[in-house]
């Protein structure tokens, strides 16, 4: 045996490593397990199962009711009022914030203030506005009292649509900024310099090149932002009651088990709810993909 071997070079491939630290993802995924993937499938079956345990169409047939069908079309109807104009609001906001030459601080505390203004909803979110905009709130008395002038005499009211929209703006407007914020910083100078240096205006410049590029990322918030004010329950009944009859609302009702109960029928209605939202979402994905060539 020749004794220079080197033993340590060329026995074969070095022993693979087993790597763990996929499990780290083990509780994210058993959460989604039991609290996602198994309820929706639970869902669909009851959307198909009929009171005696067969299978039925009646279920999904219902959802085409005067009734349920109106409460589609007005949640359908406030989410893309809400969804329109926490776009637009927000979008100016982002634009103002990242490309507004605005100091650090503010853009910094604007943008930490809007991570917990986007999850702030539900009772608080409505005692919050109650205290604000109501009959008897701060803004409502301060206008009736230093302008002479009642907005209520308008015709508004906070548990009305518009109410609603005002409401929901809360924590869209916010979630629009954090969304849209990488897509304003995608927007290279040298593109602009370009622009410049060829003879365009500003407008042109927006026009010609910026908008084209934040176009999917605008319309991908846009979905966003309709599927997370489509699925909005606890600020809307905290309001309202259960006057407003939106589908969360609806759906409650049948799930709850008051005059309206019926399991089945709520099954079906968060089948449509979870339709609506997939869509979104979905069309949300796509658009982000295409948007994200711009930002390599």
């Amino acid at each position: 045996m020749d004794g220079s071997r080197d033993l340590t070079a060329t026995d074969g491939p070095a022993p693979r490593r087993l790597n763990l630290d996929w499990l780290g993802a083990v509780p994210f995924i058993g959460f989604s397990a039991l609290f996602l993937i198994v309820p929706v499938f639970y869902l669909v079956a009851g959307a198909f199962t009929g009171p005696e345990g067969g299978f039925t169409l009646d279920n999904m047939i219902g959802l085409t009711s005067p009734e349920i069908a109106s409460s589609f079309w007005l949640s359908i109807r406030l989410s893309l009022a809400s969804a329109l104009i926490g776009t637009l609001a927000g979008l100016l906001l982002a634009h103002a914030i990242v490309l507004g030459g605005m100091p650090g601080w503010i853009r910094r505390s604007v943008t930490t203030f809007s991570g917990v203004a986007s999850n702030f909803a539900g009772v608080p979110l409505a005692f919050a506005f109650i205290a604000t905009l109501g009959r008897l709130g701060l803004v409502t008395v301060l206008f009736r009292q230093v302008f002479g002038f009642d907005i209520y005499s308008t015709g508004f009211s906070l548990f009305s649509f518009w109410g609603l929209v005002i409401t929901y703006l809360y924590f869209q407007m916010p979630l629009m900024l954090l969304v849209i914020t990488p897509a304003l910083e995608g927007l290279k100078p040298e593109w602009r310099e370009a622009a410049e240096s060829l003879g365009a205006s500003g407008p042109q410049y927006w026009t010609m090149v910026g908008a084209p590029v934040l176009a999917p990322s605008v319309m991908g918030c846009f979905l966003l932002l309709f599927a997370n004010a489509f699925g909005t329950l606890a600020t809307i009944i905290a309001l309202t009651g259960s006057n407003f009859s939106v589908v969360p609302i609806l759906l409650f009702q049948q799930i709850r088990g008051n005059v309206l109960y019926n399991p089945n029928l709520g099954y079906a209605l968060a089948l449509g709810m979870i339709l609506i939202m997939v869509a979104s979402n979905l069309l949300y994905i796509a658009l982000r993909a295409r948007a994200e060539r711009w930002q390599k």
